[in-house]
């Protein structure tokens, strides 16, 4: 096991169980969060194409540049 996983499991162990009920929660906010950036970008990657038409015109080209 890595040490620093060590570490954290040792410190969890010396929590009251509402305590480690709070990690848990905790762990799977931030796992979760990773999975949900992951859909968001994939939604804006495969609704690109579907914008571009709208985003690329001469009227916008000013923009660009910000």
């Amino acid at each position: 096991m890595d040490p620093n996983a060590a570490a954290l499991a040792d410190k969890i162990r010396s929590l009251s169980p509402d305590q480690i009920f709070e990690v848990e929660e905790f762990v799977e906010f931030l796992r979760s969060r990773g999975s949900d950036r992951g859909l968001t970008r994939a939604a804006a990657t495969a609704s690109a194409p579907a914008f571009e038409a709208v985003w690329a015109n001469p009227d916008d080209d000013a923009y660009d540049a910000l």
